[in-house]
C-alpha cells in the first residue's frame, strides 16, 4: 500500500466539507466514456481527468464513491492507486512538476449509488425506471472520478450508451447520437467551466417537447402522464426567461432543458443548464411556477456564479429565491415588496440562530438562509435606489460570469454603486444572527 499523501492533498480548503476535493492541481477538462445498463444498474466507465499541477506532485487524488477502480494510467504509464472511502489516491511513475499539464485515465465500474450523509442520499439515484442525478452539494463522486469542490470548474465531454428505448439527458449541448444493436450511445459536450457537482445524468422514457420558443432553446423532457398539465404549468416559460434576461443580462448558457420524472421529488433540482421536477411539481394550475423560477434563477446564481466554497451559499439561494419575488412583481402578482414583508414577519417567528453570511454546513439549506439571503438583497435594493440595485446585480453578473465568486466580493461589488456606506446593512444581515427591522421604503 501507498504512503499517505502529502498533507492536504487529499483535502478541500473548503470549510464545511473538507473531505471532499483535493489539492495540488486545477482540472481543466474532464472525458468521460460510460456504457450503462438500466435494469442491473451497471455502469463502467472510463475518465481522462485532464489537470495542471499547482504545486510539484509525487501523488495527488480524487474522489470516487462506491465504485471498483480497475486500472490507472497517469500520461499513458501505469500508476499504483489505493481506493478506499471515497478517495482515491495515486502515485504516478514519475513526479509532476509545477505547471505541468498531465492527465489521469481512470477505467472504472460498479453499481452506483448515491453518497449518503448528513443531507441524506445525494448523486446517482435510480428512479422507478430510470436514473436521476442531483449532485449538491457532494454527490457528483456517485457517478465519476473528480475533484469534487465548486470552484475547481472544468469543461467537459460526455460520451453515454444506454439501451436504446431511453433517452439520455447529460447536462451540456447534444454533439451526436449514434443507435446501435439495441444500445444508443449520445455525446454532450459542456464549454462552459463547470463544477463537478453541477454535471448531471438524466435517463427516462422521455418525450422530447419545445419548452418556449425565443432567442435561448429551451427544451424538455416528460413523460406522457404529465403532457397536458406541463403544457399549462410551463406555459409562461418563454415569458420568465424574458423577465429574468431583463433582470440579470443574457442567458449564460446555449440552452436550458426541464425534466419532469415520473417520480415524485421532495425538491426541484438545477444543474448547468438544466432542472429537474417530479411529477408532484405539475398539477396543471401553475401551483409550483416559483419553483420554476427559482431552479432558472440558479442558471445565473450558482451555475454561471460558482460561489468559491459552501460558506457562501447565500449567493445561490438567496438570489434565487429574491427571484421568485421579482417575477411575481413583474408578472402582475403580489409586489416583491409584500413577499419581502410577509417573510421577514416569517423570519422574524424563527430562532436567530443563523448566520447567513457563514450559516455552517449543518444549517448551509436552512430556509432561513434562503429567505434571509433574498431579504438582504430587499434591504440593499431600498438603500441605493431600483436604478443602481439593478445595475449592480447585472455587472454582478457580467464580470464574474462563468467564475466562482464570495461575499466579499459581493460587498466591494454593491460598494460601487452608491456614495451611501453599506457595510452595517451587510453586518447586520449576513455576520449577526439577530434579525434587522425592515428596510423602511421610501
Amino acid at each position: 500500500m501507498n504512503p499517505p499523501a502529502s498533507p492536504g492533498a487529499d483535502r478541500s480548503p473548503d470549510p464545511y466539507l473538507p473531505e471532499h476535493g483535493n489539492g495540488g492541481y486545477r482540472v481543466l477538462h474532464y472525458e468521460l466514456d460510460l456504457d450503462y445498463r438500466v435494469v442491473s444498474n451497471r455502469l463502467a466507465g472510463k475518465a481522462i481527468v485532464t489537470a495542471r499541477a499547482v504545486q510539484p506532485l509525487s501523488r495527488f487524488s480524487l474522489d470516487l464513491a462506491g465504485m471498483r477502480v480497475q486500472g490507472v494510467r497517469v500520461d499513458g504509464r501505469p500508476a499504483s492507486f489505493d481506493h478506499r472511502r471515497g478517495k482515491l489516491r495515486i502515485k504516478p511513475e514519475r513526479p509532476i512538476g509545477y505547471g505541468v499539464t498531465f492527465k489521469t485515465e481512470i477505467r472504472y465500474g460498479g453499481k452506483p449509488a448515491p453518497v449518503s450523509g448528513r443531507w441524506g442520499d445525494i448523486g446517482w439515484d435510480e428512479l422507478t425506471d430510470g436514473v436521476l442525478v442531483a449532485s449538491q452539494p457532494n454527490g457528483a463522486p456517485s457517478w465519476f472520478p473528480c475533484n469534487d469542490r465548486p470552484d475547481d470548474k472544468a469543461a467537459f465531454l460526455v460520451r453515454f450508451t444506454a439501451p436504446s428505448p431511453y433517452t439520455v439527458l447529460v447536462t451540456g449541448d447534444l454533439v451526436s447520437r449514434r443507435r446501435g444493436a439495441g444500445s444508443t450511445t449520445w455525446v454532450y459536450e459542456r464549454d462552459e467551466p463547470t463544477a463537478p457537482y453541477l454535471m448531471s445524468v438524466q435517463i427516462g422514457r422521455y418525450d422530447l417537447v419545445e419548452l418556449a420558443a425565443g432567442g435561448v432553446t429551451q427544451r424538455a423532457a416528460i413523460t406522457p402522464r404529465v403532457r397536458h398539465a406541463f403544457r399549462h404549468d410551463f406555459g409562461r416559460h418563454g415569458e420568465i426567461m424574458t423577465a429574468l434576461e431583463r433582470l440579470f443580462g443574457p442567458y449564460p448558457f446555449h440552452e436550458y432543458v426541464v425534466v419532469v420524472t415520473d417520480d415524485e421529488l421532495d425538491d426541484p433540482v438545477e444543474a448547468q443548464g438544466m432542472a429537474v421536477f417530479g411529477r408532484n411539481h405539475v398539477d396543471g394550475r401553475r401551483t409550483h411556477e416559483r419553483l420554476v423560477v427559482h431552479e432558472l434563477a440558479h442558471q445565473w446564481f450558482g451555475n454561471s456564479l460558482t460561489v468559491a466554497d459552501w460558506r457562501h451559499i447565500w449567493l445561490n439561494e438567496g438570489f434565487a429565491t429574491y427571484a421568485e419575488w421579482l417575477w411575481s412583481e413583474v408578472s402582475g402578482g403580489v409586489p416583491e415588496h409584500v413577499h419581502a414583508a410577509r417573510w421577514h414577519a416569517w423570519a422574524a417567528a424563527q430562532p436567530a440562530t443563523v448566520v447567513v453570511g457563514d450559516p455552517g454546513v449543518d444549517k448551509m439549506f436552512d430556509p432561513r438562509v434562503y429567505k434571509r439571503g433574498a431579504l438582504t438583497l430587499h434591504a440593499l435594493r431600498v438603500r441605493v435606489g431600483e436604478q443602481a440595485f439593478f445595475a449592480l446585480l447585472r455587472s454582478w453578473v457580467a464580470e464574474h460570469r462563468h467564475r466562482t465568486v464570495t461575499t466579499a466580493q459581493f460587498r466591494a461589488h454593491a460598494a460601487r454603486f452608491t456614495t451611501a456606506p453599506l457595510d452595517d446593512l451587510f453586518t447586520a444581515w449576513l455576520d449577526r444572527p439577530v434579525l434587522p427591522p425592515p428596510p423602511r421604503l421610501l
